[in-house]
């Protein structure tokens, strides 16, 4: 073959390389996401995946299960955790890259009910005993949990409530417990119940922050995934105007 023939195809396959663009460098980054966050990741993977090529392998559960799973090996690339405290671990047990933890959202607990009007704005039914079941997430495993029991011991309620307390897996099943009428009330995320374009189910109370520890929901770069570059851009993503104006969209903070 001639050198200018040579370097015509070297000149074509560089061209081709080009237009390819992204997709050809396109990977796949496994995200354990907290449960509360599941909706917006999915609309934020959506516009990532179509600026970037990447997509994402999605696990979604409470943030206790996911530290222990990490723990014993499980092959995540990112964990999008519902509190600050698991990142940091995770870190300072070499579970996870240092440095690479940041806030991506912050926390909204609601108190909720299917049933329009059994919750007020002020949040008064829970001691003024209109209700049998109410269900929290396992305090132990998810951060939302553990804000309820803070919310209903400000409240001065612990000892009057505790007989109708029902403890959910994770707060997706508290939600499931409310939303199928096995409970009358729970405590929840805003995000669950405040999706954008959809009028937000039966009623709620906002709880307001100083009632409980602020939720810091972290996101870290976990040691199986420190050579990946779609977990870096992913991590870079979240922090993209784009994808803070989806997580506003669904009433986080931050």
């Amino acid at each position: 073959m001639r050198p200018t023939r040579l370097a015509n195809l070297a000149a074509a396959l560089a061209a081709a390389a080009g237009l390819l663009g992204p997709a050809a460098r396109a990977g796949e980054v496994r995200v354990a996401v907290a449960t509360n966050f599941a909706g917006p990741l999915a609309r934020i993977a959506e516009s990532f995946t179509a600026a970037t090529g990447h997509t994402l392998k999605t696990s979604t559960g409470a943030t206790g299960k996911f530290y222990s799973q990490i723990l014993r090996g499980a092959p995540f690339d990112v964990l999008l955790a519902a509190d600050d405290e698991t990142p940091k671990k995770l870190i300072a047990e070499g579970h996870a890259v240092a440095g690479s933890n940041f806030t991506y959202a912050l926390g909204v607990l609601v108190l909720w009910s299917a049933q329009p009007g059994l919750v007020d704005d002020q949040g008064a039914v829970l001691a003024g005993g209109r209700f049998n079941k109410l269900a929290i997430a396992n305090p132990k495993l998810a951060p939302y949990g553990a804000a309820a029991l803070q919310v209903i011991a400000a409240r001065g309620l612990t000892d009057a409530v505790r007989p109708r307390l029902v403890t959910a897996e994770s707060i997706a099943q508290a939600y499931q417990f409310v939303f199928t009428g096995n409970a009358d009330l729970g405590f929840v995320a805003l995000s669950q119940v405040a999706v954008p374009g959809k009028p937000a189910p039966g009623s709620f109370w906002r709880v307001p922050g100083n009632l409980h520890t602020q939720i810091r929901q972290d996101a870290v770069l976990l040691k199986p995934g420190d050579k990946n570059a779609a977990a870096a851009a992913l991590l870079a993503y979240l922090k993209s105007p784009a994808a803070k104006a989806v997580i506003q969209s669904y009433g986080y903070g931050g």
